[in-house]
């Protein structure tokens, strides 16, 4: 596989991933796509976009998953290497592009872990197995605990964290599958009363409000790429294993929502709420097996939760690692794969460090807001990945314009005009979704259409541009810190010789 790099794009020694072993077959490999990409953290803030919510994931399903699939299914299997992205657009546009791409790209999971998935976790926790208050002793730990059980299950080897995520994954459909179904017999027996309430007509606002959204929970079916040397045949498992999570995916988005809003008015879904209150509602038609039935759907929805953050934690961690280890950005020496267990340590216990920093800053977003903080800091996870995607999609191009030679085991149909066709698609929809996400409210005004900023966000727009464009920023200022440490390292590395 490492044939068809460049001898300028080679990477760092190997004596950084010594450590790697082949453990993950095509079932894996679907099974962490799964566990990553299926949030459960989005369904309740789909959900809260009404009946056209709906219509606009079996939309963006066909006109941004499908071209989305095929676009990274190709670049998958033609370029297997460990790293993934990283090693994609270093390819295409060089070493300093591809570092800070994969910043956005690998911050976005400590954030995402610190913010809406903790506070998802702890409001179920508290609202369905043992109260834990907000701000308490028991809030506080239960939230550290959260965040270091999933970057512990990143460090284990990949041989044993797979079945984790593996786990979680199953976990994950069966709690969806099991929530679906006593929708429908609740509905069955009580009536559909959400749909009284609920109309499915697309409108512009609604679409402005859920692109960002919907475009964050159909992105990552590229992530186990990450780990593509410790894929037993990546060229071969990658395009079928991302076909069968996309499709899993889309049921696992269309089928709770619309059986969330089929029995709730959509006036009462929340975002941070809406799934377990939506279960709270429903399961009353087990009787008096309702309350330890619900518990136990809270603790598989926690679990669920926390192997979603270890899954991203694996897959990013990897590229943050490699880029460091090529000499791209920052130390090679946080890029070193542990020799024993095949992880880059450093940069597991690194994002641990930024999704506790996050969390404890998010605790004082808002007064301790928990509805508040979820939507502005998934909204930060949402910006910061979808940004990098604005230079990964270019970069999936050139690799095909200018990289003929190399294999492509499985390849867009219709030639370059379908991988451009579809390469354009997918860019437009992530600009949008970038600027809905950064500026939102702007595109409304434009339309003519009304918006009030805080009774949307439960913020004002001062406090919710500090959390994004102050990130953007720092990130920027971080970014260029770690091009110049590694640059400097490199210099120095050149005189030794």
């Amino acid at each position: 596989m490492s044939s068809l790099l460049p001898s300028t794009a080679s990477r760092a020694p190997d004596t950084t991933t010594t450590g790697l072993r082949r453990s993950l077959k095509r079932l894996d490999i679907t099974a962490m796509a799964i566990a990553a990409v299926i949030s459960f953290d989005t369904v309740g803030q789909i959900a809260t976009g009404g009946g056209e919510a709906v219509t606009w994931t079996a939309a963006l399903a066909l006109l941004f998953l499908v071209p989305y699939a095929l676009l990274f299914a190709e670049t998958g299997a033609a370029f297997p290497q460990e790293g993934g992205p990283y090693v994609w657009v270093r390819l295409a546009l060089g070493r300093s592009a591809a570092a800070l791409t994969t910043l956005f790209y690998w911050v976005t999971n400590p954030i995402w872990l610190g913010g809406s998935l903790v506070f998802l976790a702890a409001q179920t926790w508290d609202g369905f197995v043992f109260h834990l208050g907000s701000g308490t002793v028991a809030d506080y730990t239960f939230k550290l605990l959260f965040v270091w059980t999933a970057i512990l299950t990143a460090v284990v080897s990949l041989r044993r964290g797979k079945w984790i995520t593996t786990i979680g994954a199953a976990m994950k459909v069966l709690t969806i599958a099991l929530f679906t179904l006593t929708a429908v017999l609740y509905g069955l027996e009580h009536g559909f009363q959400g749909l009284a309430d609920t109309h499915f007509t697309p409108s512009t606002a609604g679409f402005l409000a859920l692109v960002p959204i919907l475009l964050f929970a159909y992105v990552g079916f590229e992530a186990p790429n990450a780990a593509g040397e410790e894929m037993h045949d990546p060229q071969r498992d990658v395009p079928a294993a991302l076909g069968r999570s996309a499709t899993v995916a889309v049921c696992c988005y269309l089928l709770p929502v619309l059986a969330l809003l089929a029995v709730v008015p959509a006036r009462q879904v929340t975002g941070i709420g809406g799934f377990m209150e939506g279960a709270r509602l429903v399961f009353g038609i087990y009787g008096p097996a309702a309350g330890p039935l619900l518990t136990l759907t809270a603790v598989m929805f926690v679990f669920a939760l926390l192997t979603q953050g270890s899954a991203w934690m694996i897959v990013s961690d990897r590229m943050q690692a490699m880029a460091a280890a090529d000499g791209g950005s920052f130390s090679r020496s946080l890029g070193a794969f542990h020799p024993r267990l095949g992880t880059p340590v450093r940069t597991n216990l690194l994002s641990g460090i930024v999704a506790t920093v996050f969390m404890l800053a998010a605790m004082q977003l808002a007064g301790g807001d928990a509805g508040a903080v979820f939507a502005v800091v998934l909204t930060v996870a949402v910006t910061t990945l979808l940004l990098s995607y604005l230079i990964i999609v270019p970069s999936l191009v050139l690799l095909r314009l200018r990289r003929p030679d190399v294999i492509r085991p499985y390849r867009v149909p219709f030639g370059h005009r379908g991988f451009l066709t579809c390469a354009a698609l997918v860019y437009a929809w992530i600009l949008l979704g970038s600027w809905c996400a950064l500026f939102p409210g702007t595109l409304e005004s434009l339309a003519g259409l009304p918006y009030t900023f805080d009774t949307t966000w439960g913020v004002s727009r001062t406090t919710f541009e500090t959390f994004t464009l102050g990130t953007v920023a720092a990130l920027l200022l971080v970014g260029t810190a770690g091009l110049r440490v590694a640059r400097r390292e490199g210099g120095e590395a050149q005189a030794d010789r």
